[in-house]
């Protein structure tokens, strides 16, 4: 239950970084993309290289 309550946490966070469509990434990927956002770069470029 805990780890769903992480992945929850965030898909919360990324959402809240501008991050849209996020339900379908993964952990990885989230983190990834919220690392990018973090350092400048467009929320959706952050999603798309995370999803590479």
């Amino acid at each position: 239950m805990a780890h769903r309550e992480q992945l929850h946490e965030l898909r919360q966070q990324a959402h809240n970084a501008g991050i849209e469509g996020n339900s379908k990434m993964t952990e990885d990927q989230l983190r990834n993309a919220l690392r990018q956002v973090g350092k400048g770069v467009q929320p959706e470029m952050a999603k798309r290289q995370a999803k590479s």
